[in-house]
């Protein structure tokens, strides 16, 4: 619409010529769409800016209402918006999509306000600002599509099938959604629409742009005039088309004159709820500021007007506001839009985007700066934040594995190209799976922030992320492996000590592994993976310690993964089987058993146990399995005539995960065995993680009628402290110590200290590992409780014990299932 076509003077006959041009030029040349609307929520007045946004002539838009140009349950949310803002008197503003003129789906922030004229007439004045970019952040294709109130769809561009629609397009059509998704698009329009259609998409300017209308055939057979809006996209990988159609049936074409007057248009640029300001060309001197103006600068508009930017910013920032009016000058009457920054004297510095334009009065002989600007401080401040957040972990603040992986590819392609090495760090906190069990994950958490801070402050110049439970550095300053192997001391020794977590003293430790480039590896994936294998062995070499990679690393650790995969699922395969070892006291009768676990693989045969139960217990799986071993034992022993004890050893992980003297409880239930027949084996590591809340465990486990053994003493953190703080039943000596009998006077005086303490304090004594008549000469001798070891029996099926648990013989075929066994 021209300036021309803007009928001002139908309505300001009580103005001037002049006076009529000149409020036309100021709302006309404003870039924003600006409307009117009466009591009935009719349009009184638009803008140049409206009529475009609008895609309508002014004539075609003036006294229609909402009704006319959107669907009836769109209209009425603006026609209640209008409603609240002429009763309340208050600025409303509402995040709208719509679509445009060129057919895109945009979003627009509408701003609207009560404007009332000295004979009490009221209007709602309305300003919309498109802020689709700022938005693109903020929501999803998805929503926008099967959200919208307008009938929308997706095509397939070859086939012309339906490949998805939205729920306004189901109620508008009447067709179901499978109905849709089973048409193509030339099934809802006439036959005779099929060639004009087809030519259109060929052309791939989109229906819009030919300006037409088009019919569709809607469920109950009627036909519809629509305006369609589309957009090419790739869908599911496929080209396609999202449409989006617009029914255009109903629109009324009525045309109403409409009257204003110069009083009206000042009300109208008064209350736009953006600031609106204009400068005379010649000094850049200011002779029009809005309302919204005053409150986003916080000054009067009587310090304003008149004056120039020098006058009232300081002098950088006065220059850069005079240097972009003269550019918008230049560029006449083209609209230019920045983003700039505004000192304010009540809100600090503020984010604006800023619009000028050029313009020129009625009679071309002044010119003038016109411009709006909108405030868009916390929009940048919330889309900063939510960039920050897609790379740094939540919790510590550090980068995140998206960081991490771009610094890396950064790192390789500068050291690649200045043939430079660096190194890749992965980190594991020892022990603070323990803290998140014990304590909780609110300690657990605050100690992890703790531990990032001090690696970071250790770590310095070099990179750190957290990269899910591990930490990752990237070294890449300094010669390698030397500057290397020094942070990682650092690293070691800033974790070493403790602590203070809420007034809890806690101790974790660090394992760190390193793999180097290009040494190691030439990309990123595998210097990851090399690092991660480092970091393996370090764990496995006792934790507190770094390691590098070797290049057998990767073969076992993939073998090491395998073996883990396959032992998931060999307890639900029937691949685990107890063996059980005879305990005999010193005059050779069998006392008991221990049930050892055994895995036949069903590639590999049978796997020691030496090498899956270290597996187990790092993964977690010994917790099912341990209460597998348990149960089986105790429903075999208790099918024994003769009621001789069962031993069966417990993981020091299956005190810190889940409730074990519940399972136990629960299995002796289960099994009818009598509580005094079970025997709980522990090692002194038990003892050593937690020794209050494991003795706890065992109290409880003790009060059920259990019986207590300490296994493997006098091997790792042996304490007299821990058979004061609870009363063992047994204690067992490691078998290391019989078996150096006759090669180590001091495990024959070890051994002789212990089956002495152990008469002291009323325990009974076992001796593991008994395979010759003079290590059972000498226990005998000293007093020994009872023996265990080949020389009293090896490891087998229980079938092959049938005489000592009272049961009858085995048939032949249970030879066959003997394997061969160990001292346990």
């Amino acid at each position: 619409m021209s300036c021309s076509d803007f009928p001002v003077e139908l309505v300001t006959g009580s103005f001037s010529k002049d006076d009529a041009d000149a409020v036309r030029l100021v709302l006309d040349a404003v870039p924003h769409p600006i409307f009117l609307k009466d009591d009935q929520s009719r349009f009184v007045v638009l803008n140049r800016s409206m009529c475009d946004f609008m895609g309508h002539s002014y004539e075609d838009l003036a006294g229609k209402t909402d009704y006319d140009f959107v669907p009836k349950e769109q209209a009425d949310v603006f026609r209640q918006v209008d409603w609240l803002v002429l009763e309340t008197g208050e600025v409303n503003e509402n995040e709208e999509l719509m679509l445009g003129p060129d057919g895109e789906i945009r979003t627009l922030v509408t701003r609207k306000a009560r404007a009332s004229l000295p004979n009490g007439a009221r209007f709602v004045v309305g300003c919309i600002s498109d802020i689709t970019k700022l938005k693109q952040h903020e929501a999803s294709l998805q929503l926008l599509f099967e959200e919208n109130p307008i009938p929308m769809w997706v095509f397939d561009r070859a086939s012309l099938r339906f490949l998805a629609v939205n729920q306004a397009a189901v109620e508008h059509y009447g067709y179901t959604r499978e109905e849709f998704l089973s048409k193509s698009i030339l099934e809802i329009r006439p036959a005779e629409d099929s060639e004009a259609f087809l030519q259109v998409l060929g052309t791939g300017e989109g229906s819009y742009r030919t300006g037409r209308t088009w019919r569709h055939i809607k469920a109950d057979g009627s036909l519809v005039d629509i305006v369609a809006y589309s957009k090419r996209i790739e869908y599911d990988g496929r080209p396609a088309l999202m449409v989006a159609v617009v029914d255009v049936t109903e629109r009324k074409r009525a045309e109403d004159d409409l009257r204003r007057t110069r009083e009206f248009l000042d009300t109208v640029i008064e209350n736009i709820p953006v600031m609106l300001f204009a400068k005379e060309a010649r000094e850049h001197r200011y002779v029009l500021m809005n309302r919204a103006g005053e409150e986003l600068l916080g000054i009067p508009r009587d310090e304003l007007i008149g004056k120039t930017d020098s006058d009232l910013f300081p002098p950088e920032e006065a220059e850069s506001f005079v240097v972009r009016d003269r550019q918008a000058l230049r560029s006449d009457s083209v609209e230019i839009a920045e983003e700039e920054q505004i000192r304010t004297r009540d809100k600090g510095i503020r984010d604006v985007v800023m619009r000028r334009l050029a313009v020129e009065s009625h009679d071309g002989k002044s010119k003038y700066v016109l411009a709006v600007a909108e405030d868009v401080t916390e929009r940048k401040r919330d889309a900063a934040r939510i960039a920050h957040l897609a790379t740094h972990d939540g919790l510590t603040n550090l980068p995140n594995r998206t960081a991490l992986i771009e610094r890396l590819e950064f790192t390789l392609e500068r050291a690649t190209s200045g043939r430079e090495s660096f190194a890749v760090m992965r980190l594991n906190v020892d022990g603070f799976k323990e803290v998140n069990d014990v304590c909780g994950p609110g300690v657990a958490d605050a100690l992890l922030r703790q531990v990032a801070a001090r690696l970071t402050a250790s770590a310095g110049k070099h990179f750190l992320a957290r990269t899910g439970d591990e930490f990752t550095a990237v070294v890449a300053d300094g010669p390698h492996p030397e500057t290397a192997i020094a942070l990682a001391d650092r690293l070691l020794a800033t974790i070493a000590d403790v602590f203070d977590v809420d007034g809890q003293q806690l101790h974790v430790g660090l394992s760190i592994g390193i793999a180097f480039f290009p040494d190691d590896a030439v990309d990123v994936t595998s210097l990851l993976s090399n690092a991660h294998a480092a970091l393996d062995r370090a764990r496995a070499d006792g934790h507190g310690v770094f390691r590098m990679f070797e290049a057998d690393m990767d073969r076992k650790l993939r073998e090491r993964r395998a073996l883990e995969k396959d032992l998931r699922s060999a307890l639900a395969n029937g691949e685990l089987f107890l063996h059980y070892q005879p305990q005999a006291n010193v005059s050779g009768q069998i006392v008991g058993f221990e049930a050892l676990l055994r895995w036949s693989h069903k590639q590999r045969g049978m796997i020691p146990p030496a090498e899956f139960i270290p597996l187990a217990e790092e993964s977690g799986l010994i917790v099912p399995i341990g209460e597998w071993v348990l149960r089986e034992a105790c429903r075999e022993a208790a099918s024994w005539p003769n009621t001789i004890h069962i031993a069966v050893n417990l993981s020091p992980v299956q005190f810190r995960q889940g409730d074990l003297p519940g399972i136990v409880h629960s299995i002796l239930l289960q099994s009818a065995l009598d509580p005094t027949r079970l025997e709980l084996e522990i090692t002194e590591s038990v003892l050593f993680d937690d020794l209050s809340r494991a003795s706890s465990i065992l109290r409880r486990l003790k009060s059920l009628g259990v019986k207590i053994a300490l296994d493997d003493f006098g091997t790792g953190y042996s304490s007299l402290s821990y058979l004061q703080s609870f009363p063992f039943d047994k204690i067992k000596i490691d078998k290391s110590f019989v078996w150096m009998l006759q090669q180590n006077p001091q495990s024959a005086a070890i051994i002789r200290a212990i089956v002495g303490l152990g008469r002291d304090l009323s325990m009974h004594i076992v001796a593991e590992g008994v395979e010759t008549i003079d290590q059972l000469s000498f226990l005998t001798k000293e007093g020994c409780s009872a023996l265990q070891g080949y020389l009293i029996g090896r490891p087998y099926p229980i079938e092959l014990y049938a005489k000592e648990v009272g049961k009858r013989a085995p048939t032949s075929s249970v030879a066959s299932r003997r394997a061969d066994g160990n001292s346990g």
